[in-house]
């Protein structure tokens, strides 16, 4: 027994022994992390004194090894070395399974339950249905009351689940500091577990001196409260078990308690922490980090790839290092935890260097299985994982603002064409330092063109990839912090309607991303700018533009009707060009000059207030060398507007807004600094700067003095032109004025007339003058004519007698009641019968397939009100019937305007419209952009003017003759002058060749300009502004709008003044009305409506006859512009020269070309044609109206007659007699006085 005891002693000691002789290995291992000293192992030696010497020697062996257990010196462990690893196993597997139990066993509890309720709730209604006294409400109460209490436990038990849910769901605050807490801590203990896996997998420790021990435990005492809120909100509690993340807290939590009980710690299963990275998505979800999925779906597999591969390592590392336990741990190996994941990487990637392997029949055997699932795992996420990343957007981050730097976002149609010629513009040199950045905004990445393009000007552009429909896109390009926001449209697409729709959506998405944002976008059709009026949040005084490409080019090109090349010198004003210099005399010296002029705006100096317009304008050219052509007036209600060209009744005031025609920016500071004390005797305009005079703003009664003496000629003190009297009448003038286009200062004028007479009355010669109206006390007679509420003159008169409907209900254009189309159709042989000259020839291609043109835009300008109706030139439309039918809706309400059903390239139809006595051919084309080469856009237009050009003709003034008695076209009353060619150029005696015929072609493709003359020596890579069909004024291409973007964010006024040169008279209040019925409205003449036919127009002055014709030979342009300006109240602004014109030779070629603002001594020529803006004449309509109802003869001399800016021909010149040189001169006196 004593041997079988010693034996099983034996047995246990070498049990013992065998566990010693394993923490002695694994103390051998970590040996370098241990430090022990000699009264330790003394202490260990002395606790078995009792045994035998051969024991005792048995013992002393490992003496020495005892020197490197993993004990401490504060807490005795176990002196045989005793592993208690199952200990914390077995708490989290008795967690477990503890848990799995119960639930399992409330779970059938609760079902034998419900079976057995519902066996007896059947017995119980039996019953009932047997026992018919069981219904009586006697025995009903209890049950209620029962319900009651039942329904009471369960709201309490679901609010306390709610709430938890809550908690644990962030769907609050505090579920969000929650959840992003909870996983901040599993993210701590995992580091804490990297900290820990350098020491032995298990080892005493004291809790009370362990930091990274208490930490752990503070951390598991959060997890535990926190799983048991889980618990809480668990519908299902079986699978809530049965979780990763409750499995993690299982196999983690509870080993922590034990190891403080223990005083030991077991590193174990604590690298499950590890799972808790799956929810790093989630996490920057809660965070509103991750946004967009592929970012979301980047960081779920990063996760969970990461994830598996750290808890793998985790197994990895606790296996290798304590051995299998079957062979009693002694099979381990010294592996740190990096090496495991260095380890698991090779294996996962099927590479395996063998450098590292697994030893343990455990490890191999995990290793089995792990790299069936890490291969899969590895083929599958890794080649995803860097296909996001790959596919991550090179220009996807966020704009950053810089401080004091303003900002612009440009979206739409975003090419390298449309973004170079944006930035040509928007950058150019000649504007003052553009302190602003560009940030483009797309959806598609740029090419490489455009690319290298963003980088040459990386400076002041960024470019972001995204849409501006996506308002995550719009909060990165900091649209809220934009200064405006530019939307390009494709102007070549096929579908201009669609294009339009989509600028629409997307000035829908950034108004309701930021109402206040400004808006500038271009729009291709006219009649969807109405739908940008829809828009709460659109607001055009606010700075919203909408630049219609569509009605601008067709205005341009109406304009060049009335006054050819126009369009050419407008679209360089507003165009930035560099200049370049060229010294040989030749014509593009001359147009090169003027390229150079682009339009500004700058406040006038106060030295200005008080003056007349004339004056004023005047005193820029000659001394400021600037030419100011409108000013900005504010009315007594500070409302604002254009006035372009007003006349000499209106006075500057303080703080007028001039707009100027100058070569950079710089010059038109002259107009602000401008100091009459210290620059009046400067003759260098350079030499005007900023001086230091200080100069007080002027009362009103000081600034009528000024502008009274002014007039007279004598200084304040001699001047008594304004007596006290007057001086008390201020205030009443100004309540008598209260008139947009009159001002205080206008009364100036008028003073000394005011004194003579009494306020109340007014002479029987003054009552016949204004109509017989009745006048408020204090107006001034002169003022009358400028008062919209008076009639200035017997036509008016007339027209408001007949309760005929002549104009639109703005009174902006000419109207005419609706004309059904088979009207104003004309065969070949009724056009060849009609006597048409000094007509507007509109040649378009187009079918029923083809895109709007939009042809109202063209017809507006044309029938402006500002031309008296005999003044209106006819229009013949020629081509095809089908598409003249879809754009007929908005053109029959305008008088004189035919069609002629055929093709541009018929010569019989261009012969039946006279095309030889045209004033102008214009050339359109709907099916430009159906034809994806771009070299072919333009061949109809093409082929129509090299038609056009072939052509020969007969003399024409025989065949007119000849045919005055023909038939009359439709909507056209030949036995009045009204058809009479009196505005335009009045040709030579014939035209016998089509080059001589005046055309206008608009073209698509700027390249395509070469193939227009055939005898220019143009380079195809030559710039459409250079070439000579361009600068000659008979060739337009969409794309010079472009600049327009830019002019418009710098200065939007100068948007509103081309559209009120180029429309005829267009505002937004029009646009409103055609919005609501796409139509005109036709309206009575009433004294506002007439009052606004009183607007300037652009007309050409001849120099071979009239009141200038001594200076077209020699004479100065200055002097033709003072006198002009003086004496007729136009403003000349250019010139329209023949190309040959320097040559000392004769030359038969009749182009002409454009020079804009040339200089005050630039010579002139007799062949000269001066581009001016002259007033409305309202007696021009008296001579007129008197001949309306006249016979064939009248009608004849009236077509022989010019007016002020015609040119007639030498022979006419010659042969007219002396009665109609005095009715001529009569004439100009008339319009001085007016």
């Amino acid at each position: 027994m004593a041997n079988g005891g010693g034996g099983g002693g034996g047995s246990s000691g070498g049990g013992g022994g065998g566990g010693g002789s394993s923490l002695r290995m694994s103390s051998n291992i970590h040996a370098n992390h241990l430090s022990l000293d000699a009264s330790s192992s003394s202490s260990s030696s002395s606790s078995s004194s009792s045994s035998s010497s051969s024991s005792s020697s048995s013992v002393h062996e490992p003496k020495m090894d005892a020197l490197i257990i993993p004990v401490t010196m504060e807490v005795p462990c176990d002196s045989r070395g005793q592993r208690m690893w199952w200990a914390f196993l077995a708490s989290s597997m008795v967690t477990f399974f503890g848990g799995l139990f119960i639930i399992l066993l409330w779970r059938t509890l609760k079902y034998l339950w419900t079976v057995c309720c519902h066996c007896g709730g059947k017995t119980k209604e039996a019953q009932k249905i047997n026992n018919g006294s069981s219904q009586a409400d006697g025995t009903l109460k209890p049950a209620d009351e029962k319900e009651e209490a039942v329904a009471a436990e369960v709201g309490w038990m679901t609010s306390v689940k709610d709430w938890a849910g809550v908690m644990i769901s962030a769907q609050t605050l505090t579920g969000r500091v929650l959840v992003v807490l909870v996983f901040a801590l599993s993210i701590g203990a995992l580091v804490i577990y990297f900290i820990d896996s350098s020491n032995p997998i298990e080892s005493c420790q004291n809790f009370y001196k362990d930091f990274t021990l208490q930490i752990d435990m503070a951390f598991n005492v959060f997890f535990l409260l926190y799983f048991g809120l889980r618990f809480i909100a668990a519908n299902d509690k079986l699978w809530f078990w049965l979780e990763v993340n409750s499995v993690v807290d299982f196999f983690t939590v509870p080993p922590v308690f034990v190891s403080v009980y223990l005083n030991r710690s077991w590193l174990g299963l604590r690298f499950l922490r590890a799972l808790r990275l799956i929810q790093f998505s989630e996490i920057l979800q809660f965070l509103n980090i991750l946004k967009t999925s592929n970012s979301i779906k980047l960081v779920n597999l990063l996760s969970i790839f990461i994830s598996t591969w750290l808890t793998a390592a985790g197994f990895i590392h606790l296996v290798e290092n304590s051995g299998d336990p079957w062979e009693n741990f002694q099979n381990n190996q010294a592996l740190t935890y990096w090496e495991c994941v260095y380890l698991l990487m090779v294996t996962m990637s099927t590479v395996g260097y063998g450098d590292v392997y697994a030893k343990t029949t455990l490890g191999r055997l995990f290793m089995v299985f792990f790299i069936l699932g890490g291969l899969a795992m590895f083929a599958s996420y890794v080649p995803e994982i860097i296909e996001l990343i790959g596919n991550r957007k090179k220009y996807g981050g966020s704009y950053s603002a810089v401080s004091g730097r303003k900002h612009i976002v440009v979206c739409g149609h975003i090419t390298l064409e449309s973004v170079s010629n944006f930035l040509k513009d928007f950058l150019h040199k000649d504007r003052d330092d553009v302190n602003v950045e560009i940030v483009f905004l797309h959806n598609i990445s740029p090419n490489l063109e455009l690319e290298a393009l963003f980088k040459r000007h990386f400076t002041q552009v960024e470019f972001y990839q995204g849409s501006v429909l996506n308002p995550h896109d719009l909060a990165r390009v900091k649209i809220e912090s934009a200064d405006a926001c530019l939307i390009l449209a494709n102007k070549y697409c096929a579908d201009p309607d669609a294009e339009d729709a989509s600028n629409i959506m997307r000035v829908i998405s950034i108004k309701n991303y930021h109402p206040k944002i400004r808006i500038i976008t271009q729009m291709l059709q006219y009649h969807n700018k109405a739908h940008l009026l829809n828009i709460p949040s659109w607001n055009w005084k606010e700075g919203d533009d909408a630049i219609c490409l569509a009605e601008l080019k067709l205005g341009f090109i109406a304009q060049s009707c009335l006054a050819q090349g126009l369009s050419t010198m407008l679209a360089n004003l507003f165009s930035m060009r560099s200049f370049i210099k060229i010294e040989e005399d030749t014509w593009q010296k001359y147009y090169l000059e003027g390229v150079s002029n682009e339009m500004y705006t700058e406040y006038l100096s106060s030295a200005f207030v008080g003056l007349s317009f004339p004056t004023v304008c005047e005193l820029c050219f000659v001394k400021l060398k600037l030419l100011m052509i409108a000013i900005e007036y504010k009315s007594a209600n500070r409302e604002s507007r254009i006035l372009i060209n007003p006349g000499n009744h209106l006075k500057i005031q303080e703080g007028t807004l001039g707009f100027f025609i100058a070569s950079d920016a710089k010059e038109v500071k002259r107009a602000f600094f401008y100091c009459k004390a210290c620059h009046d005797d400067i003759t260098d305009p350079k030499r005007i700067k900023k001086c230091g005079c200080k100069r007080p703003k002027m009362s009103i009664y000081r600034r009528m003095r000024r502008a009274c003496c002014f007039d007279c000629g004598r200084s304040e003190r001699d001047c008594s032109c304004m007596s006290g009297r007057v001086r008390g009448n201020v205030d009443t003038l100004e309540r008598a004025f209260p008139l947009s286009s009159v001002s205080v200062n206008d009364c100036s004028t008028s003073f000394r007339a005011f004194e003579d007479e009494q306020p109340s009355t007014l002479s029987p010669k003054k009552k016949q003058r204004n109509g017989g109206m009745r006048n408020s006390p204090g107006s001034s007679p002169k003022l009358m004519r400028h008062d919209p509420l008076l009639i200035p003159g017997n036509d008016q008169i007339d027209n408001m007698d007949s309760n005929v409907k002549k104009y639109d209900s703005t009174g902006m254009f000419h109207w005419c009641a609706p004309k059904e189309i088979e009207k104003v159709i004309l065969t070949r042989s009724e056009a060849a019968m009609t006597v048409l000259s000094g007509h507007v020839v509109v040649c378009i291609f187009g079918d029923v397939s083809s895109a709007l043109i939009g042809l109202r835009n063209l017809v507006m300008p044309l029938r402006a009100s500002n031309f008296h109706y005999h003044e209106l030139k006819h229009i013949v439309f020629v081509g095809s019937i089908e598409y003249l039918k879809r754009e007929w809706e908005t053109l029959h309400n305008f008088p004189k305007v035919s069609i002629l059903p055929g093709t541009p390239l018929s010569r019989a139809d261009l012969r039946a419209v006279n095309i030889n006595l045209c004033d102008m051919c214009v050339i359109l084309s709907a099916n430009q952009n159906n034809i994806d080469d771009t070299s072919l856009q333009d061949k109809e237009c093409i082929l129509a003017s090299l038609n056009i050009k072939s052509m020969q003709f007969d003399d024409s003034i025989g065949v007119l003759q000849a045919n005055s008695q023909g038939f009359t076209p439709p909507g056209m009353d030949r036995s009045s002058p009204d058809n009479s060619p009196v505005h335009g150029m009045l040709r030579q005696p014939s035209i016998t060749t089509g080059v001589n015929i005046p055309i206008i072609t608009e073209l698509v493709n700027d390249t395509n300009v070469q193939f227009l003359d055939q005898d220019d020596d143009d380079d195809p890579d030559t710039e459409l502004y250079l070439t000579q069909p361009f600068a000659c004024g008979t060739a337009f291409a969409v794309s010079v709008l472009d600049s327009l973007m830019s002019a418009t964010y710098f200065n939007d006024n100068i948007l509103t003044l081309i559209r009120t040169l180029v429309t005829g008279g267009a505002t937004p209040e029009l646009e409103a009305l055609i919005a609501e019925e796409n139509a005109l409205r036709g309206g009575y003449s009433t004294p506002q409506t007439l009052a606004n036919r009183d607007r300037c127009r652009v007309a050409q002055l001849a120099l071979l006859d009239g009141p200038f014709a001594d200076l077209g030979d020699g004479g100065c342009y200055g002097d033709l512009f003072c006198k002009a300006l003086k004496t007729y109240n136009m403003l000349c602004f250019g010139i329209y020269r023949l190309r040959d014109a320097h040559l000392s030779t004769p030359s038969q070629c009749t182009k002409r070309y454009v020079i804009t603002n040339p200089p005050y001594e630039f010579e002139l020529v007799p062949t000269d044609l001066i581009f001016c803006l002259m007033q409305f004449d309202h007696n021009a309509g008296q001579s007129r109206a008197s001949l309306s109802h006249s016979s064939h003869s009248s009608q004849s001399s009236s077509k022989k007659s010019s007016s002020v800016h015609s040119i007639p021909s030498t022979a006419n010149r010659q042969n007219r007699p002396k009665s109609r040189e005095s009715r001529d001169k009569q004439k100009y006196v008339q319009e001085e006085r007016l």
